[in-house]
């Protein structure tokens, strides 16, 4: 991403909407619009408003990205139909909101402007995407031109890594894995750390050896060439304490039962929230 961003309307920026921008400002933002009630203090390096209606009218921005929460959805979009169609015909709409599908979206910006035939793209970042870890799952709807497509594929992977999916359902998919991944992860190593406190071990330590347990195992997975499942063999010797611990909870009614479990029931939620 050497060469400059153009011009880019953020909407939101709160936690996600924050590391996206955080990173774009890392790789040359170029002059850009943030609309966010409780940012002011961005206001020295980008041009900052508190509403739609204070966008200035010779800004043109090349994409818009969405980073509201989804119930705040369809009034923004269906103001910024009504007060910038020119927006909503030409520039891409990347939404980094959960549940909305492509449709909806469209269906939202057009309420104002019939005419209009958006082009919308719902990318799925995670939290590690604030320190340029993150992982993002995108897919394009029908309008998104492949320039569009290769613009939102540089924004995203300003904090990470990308991957396009098709069809639009395995997004859902994307938030159970990737999307909501983060925190299965920091659960695992709450449980290790509460686990051992009650076992025995002096909570600082506890939470030193669990932390450092989680963050290594993840940077050793990232750096190597094997598979995670080559991975847990090298650390498992048969008949080891490593290989009794495994047996309970690799057994078919534990970890692969539950986790399954867990995250059908996030894409079911997903579902739930796009109808």
């Amino acid at each position: 991403m050497s060469e400059p961003l153009p011009s880019l309307l953020l909407v939101g920026c709160g936690q996600m909407g924050g590391a996206l921008l955080n990173a774009w400002i890392a790789h040359g933002l170029e002059p850009s619009v943030v609309i966010d009630r409780h940012r002011e203090d961005l206001s020295s390096t980008h041009h900052v408003v508190r509403n739609l209606t204070d966008i200035p009218a010779d800004f043109h921005p090349t994409a818009v990205i969405l980073a509201v929460k989804p119930q705040k959805a369809r009034p923004v979009l269906e103001e910024l139909s009504r007060l910038r169609p020119d927006i909503v015909t030409n520039a891409v709409i990347v939404s980094v909101m959960a549940g909305l599908s492509t449709s909806t979206i469209a269906t939202f910006l057009t309420t104002n402007a019939p005419t209009a035939h958006p082009a919308v793209v719902r990318a799925m970042p995670n939290t590690p995407s604030a320190i340029g870890r993150g992982a993002t799952g995108l897919f394009a709807g029908d309008a998104v031109t492949p320039a569009q497509k290769t613009l939102c594929d540089r924004l995203l992977s300003a904090v990470g890594a990308t991957a396009w999916v098709h069809p639009e359902e395995q997004i859902d998919i994307v938030t159970a894995v990737s999307g909501s991944g983060p925190a299965y992860v920091f659960l695992l190593a709450e449980l290790l750390e509460k686990t051992a406190v009650s076992m025995g071990l002096a909570p600082d330590t506890a939470r030193l050896l669990a932390r450092k347990t989680v963050s290594g195992s993840g940077e050793l997975l990232e750096r190597s060439p094997e598979d995670a499942a080559e991975l847990r063999r090298r650390v498992t010797s048969p008949g080891g304490t490593t290989a009794a611990a495994l047996a309970v909870l690799d057994a078919p009614d534990n970890c692969p039962r539950i986790l399954r479990e867990a995250l059908e029931a996030n894409v079911l939620r997903s579902r739930e929230l796009a109808s």
